[in-house]
């Protein structure tokens, strides 16, 4: 059983930056993928970026494709979601999620999901 928080999140005007954290705990985390994704209200949860427990790669949606940057730490225990040049378009809940596949780019692909953080982008 795998346990994901997030954190990091809150107001930030447009252009700004913001970084948001991903702990894990439980047994196995390094065995599973990291994603994120973004979801507001009457729209489905929607996916940013993951990145690989196999070979680290890192996979990002078109929409933040340059300005969001995926990471792990090296005991692979914490994912990290570096936002900057950041958007009106990009508020929203965050949520941080576990994927036992190596390239999951679907939230259907996801087993465990943190309760999400609240992103503003407001001036």
């Amino acid at each position: 059983q795998v346990q994901v928080e997030e954190s990091g999140g809150g107001l930030v005007q447009p252009g700004g930056s913001l970084r948001l954290s991903c702990a894990a705990s439980g047994r196995g985390f390094s065995v599973y993928s990291g994603g994120w994704f973004r979801q507001v209200p009457g729209k489905e949860r929607e996916f940013l970026a993951y990145k690989s427990y196999r070979d680290g790669r890192a996979l990002y949606a078109d929409s933040v494709r340059g300005r969001f940057t995926i990471s792990r730490d090296g005991d692979k225990k914490t994912v990290y979601l570096e936002m900057n040049s950041l958007k009106p378009e990009d508020t929203g809940v965050y949520y941080c999620a576990a994927s036992g596949h190596s390239r999951p780019s679907s939230a259907y692909d996801y087993e465990y999901w943190g309760q999400g953080t609240q992103v503003t982008v407001s001036s």
